[in-house]
Order: C-alpha cells, then sequence, then structure tokens
C-alpha cells in the first residue's frame, strides 16, 4: 500500500516537471514579452500581420502596418512576438536553387 502511494506521488510529480511547469514557463515569458511592448517596436500578430507599434495602451496596442500609415488596433493578447516571423529562406538560397532549376531545364533540353 505505501508503495502505491509512494508510485502515485512520483508520477504527479514527473507530470508536474513535464507538462505543467513548462507550459507556465513560456506563459510567463510571452506575458512578459506581451507588457514590454514599446512604441517603435516591430511586431508580428497571431494572424501573420507585421507592423510597427505607433501607441500602446494597458490592453491594446496601434500598428502602422505599411507606408501608407495604415494603422490598426490589436489586443495585447494577440502579439505573437517582436520582430519579422518569416519562413522564407536567405536570399543565396534562393539563387541557387534557381540556378539549379535553369540547370536541370537546360540538360533537359539537350537530349
Amino acid at each position: 500500500m505505501d508503495y502505491t502511494i509512494i508510485m502515485l506521488i512520483v508520477m504527479v510529480a514527473i507530470m508536474y516537471f513535464l507538462m505543467i511547469r513548462p507550459e507556465n514557463k513560456r506563459k510567463k515569458k510571452a506575458q512578459e514579452m506581451r507588457d514590454s511592448l514599446k512604441k517603435g517596436d516591430v511586431i508580428t500578430s497571431i494572424g501573420g500581420i507585421v507592423g510597427r507599434i505607433v501607441f500602446v495602451s494597458k490592453d491594446t496596442i496601434v500598428i502602422e502596418t505599411s507606408d501608407d500609415r495604415v494603422r490598426m488596433e490589436l489586443a495585447k493578447w494577440a502579439v505573437s512576438s517582436v520582430g519579422v516571423q518569416s519562413t522564407e529562406q536567405p536570399e543565396e538560397k534562393k539563387e541557387d536553387k534557381k540556378e539549379d532549376k535553369k540547370k536541370e531545364l537546360g540538360d533537359g533540353e539537350e537530349k
């Protein structure tokens, strides 16, 4: 009976350290990032909108999304990250792939 109680306690501790604690750390870090937003920061929203902050209030921010001075108001919780998130490859790799593609097409025409 003592063994069962000890195993139950160990399992709860493992669950806490593997699941609950990392999630709480991630949430705390995200909240700190959102609380530290300031005018001039470039942000990416959870919807993928990129813009520069022009006004910060307690619960919202106002961003400019383009050179045309288009302004949008977003809730702070909608900010995904500070900076621009991009899944694109650096220009060098894109150019290399284009050259490889041209070579492949060129080889195919000769045959």
